[in-house]
């Protein structure tokens, strides 16, 4: 196993790359709270009994990028979470994912056209969930952990947090119908097969309401019919809260996360080069 902090199109990765490799790369994006960097989440999630090299991203705003003034994010989410935060970081990591997959293909990673797994953690998997609607890149399989479903979702989570009324805005309503997975399910589900996506959801999630990830999974139901039924799943995890920290619940999660990726993932057998090492 070794590990190398990378640049991918301008992205900062932490990648880690097994002694074997048979499975095409796993993207992986952090959320705003623990684990809230690429090094946290690589911590997390190590996924080492999966034979495929994983690929940690930064969130844009986050870690490398993060403005000097710490203050800022407060500033733009109060100011406006929609366009301050939720479209630039959320939906921007997506808008970069599809130059990431071509820096992988450089490298020797992926191969065309061939679908990479997808992980996602509260705002990364809002980021997960709209790189699959925007459908830029393919995806063989997917997994989000107690993630939005879209900016409707944050901005009833912030609500909750801080006890008082989002003040929505056209541009606002705008990013919420562009992002909202529920209602963007039948492009989730396009493809022959879709995606296998595992939904996740903690039921002490006290952050975001676990009535978005059902409604996510009823309505992708009907488009995962008969034999593409076992590639959608929702599991609700006894008391497991928002953020991932206790060994426990770690390892709940780790046993998802692998399991899902090596019942889904479709075998690469391309050689591997290690991008960017530095």
């Amino acid at each position: 196993m070794r590990t190398v902090d990378a640049e991918l199109a301008g992205v900062p990765a932490r990648i880690r790359v097994p002694a074997r490799v048979s499975l095409p790369p796993i993207v992986l994006w952090h959320g705003f709270g623990p684990p809230a960097g690429e090094g946290a989440l690589e911590a997390v999630l190590p996924l080492d009994d999966v034979p495929a090299v994983k690929v940690y991203l930064g969130l844009p705003m986050f870690g490398k990028r993060a403005p000097e003034d710490p203050g800022v994010l407060a500033r733009r989410q109060q100011e406006d979470l929609a366009t301050g935060v939720f479209e630039p970081v959320v939906m921007g990591a997506a808008r970069e994912l599809p130059d990431v997959v071509r820096a992988l293909q450089r490298h020797g990673c992926l191969e065309e056209g061939q679908g990479i797994g997808l992980f996602g953690f509260s705002a990364g998997g809002a980021a997960a969930l709209y790189a699959l609607a925007e459908r830029q890149v393919p995806v063989q399989a997917a997994v989000v952990l107690n993630a939005s479903t879209g900016l409707s979702a944050s901005v009833a989570a912030y609500e909750r947090a801080a006890g008082k009324p989002f003040a929505w805005t056209q541009a606002a309503r705008s990013l919420a119908r562009r992002s909202d997975a529920v209602a963007r399910a039948a492009d989730i589900a396009r493809g022959t097969p879709p995606p296998a996506l595992l939904i996740v959801h903690g039921a002490d999630d006290a952050m975001v309401d676990g009535s978005g990830a059902q409604a996510l999974r009823d309505a992708l139901a009907p488009h995962y019919a008969e034999a593409a039924g076992a590639r959608l799943q929702l599991e609700t995890v006894d008391d497991l809260p928002h953020a991932i920290r206790t060994p426990g619940d770690i390892a709940r999660v780790r046993t998802l996360a692998s399991d899902w990726f090596l019942r889904f993932m479709r075998r690469s057998g391309h050689a591997l080069e290690t991008p960017g090492e530095k």
